[in-house]
């Protein structure tokens, strides 16, 4: 009994980051409440993964579960922030932050195509844009605030164009590779023949 609730304890912070995720939605955006909630969410984003390595209860679920979390998080910071964001930021900015955005979903398609499951790998890029995309509600007022987000893309397209690559060159899914260069098991894409052929007909099964 011990030992399954010992289990559950991580995703069940990883639920309640979920859940506080959901209630930015019916929040003023950047007001004290917001703010105290947003904290606290993020604050989970980094509890749930402690206490997984802390109690050697890490799984699959977990991480998987972690990654849709973060795409909701993600999901709901657009929702909220854009309209707040619109009269700051330039608009060659918001371009970027949309081809980010493609990028990222080009390597969820990757995924499903050849493993058939919806998430992503907790490489080091992966956890310093998570952690970078966080700051984005307290930077917003800084004089640095544009220069600061371009920084914040800027590191978000470097983790997104390392992951597409991560799952175009490997032959199985592994969620806790640390970079394309190293890891649990070091990525080796080489150019060759065979791992062309594999690239290729990824692309077109996703045409």
């Amino acid at each position: 009994m011990f030992q399954k609730i010992k289990t559950n304890i991580p995703n069940c912070i990883t639920l309640l980051r979920m859940m506080g995720t959901v209630w930015l939605l019916h929040v003023p955006p950047l007001s004290a409440v917001f703010f105290v909630v947003y904290t606290l969410t993020g604050f989970t984003d980094a509890l749930d993964g402690w206490a997984a390595r802390k109690l050697g209860t890490a799984s699959e679920l977990g991480a998987r579960l972690d990654s849709v979390a973060d795409l909701l998080f993600y999901a709901v910071m657009l929702i909220r922030l854009c309209p707040v964001l619109r009269s700051i930021v330039p608009i060659e900015l918001w371009y970027a932050v949309g081809g980010v955005l493609l990028l990222r979903l080009l390597s969820y398609a990757v995924v499903w195509v050849k493993y058939r499951l919806f998430a992503s790998v907790h490489t080091y890029l992966n956890k310093l844009t998570g952690t970078a995309v966080f700051m984005v509600p307290y930077v917003i007022s800084l004089p640095s605030a544009i220069f600061l987000c371009w920084l914040i893309c800027g590191i978000a397209a470097l983790s997104s164009v390392e992951e597409l690559l991560i799952h175009l060159c490997r032959k199985s899914y592994q969620t806790n590779t640390k970079s394309f260069w190293k890891g649990g098991h070091a990525v080796k894409c080489r150019i060759r023949k065979s791992r062309l052929s594999d690239i290729q007909d990824c692309i077109c099964r996703l045409k």
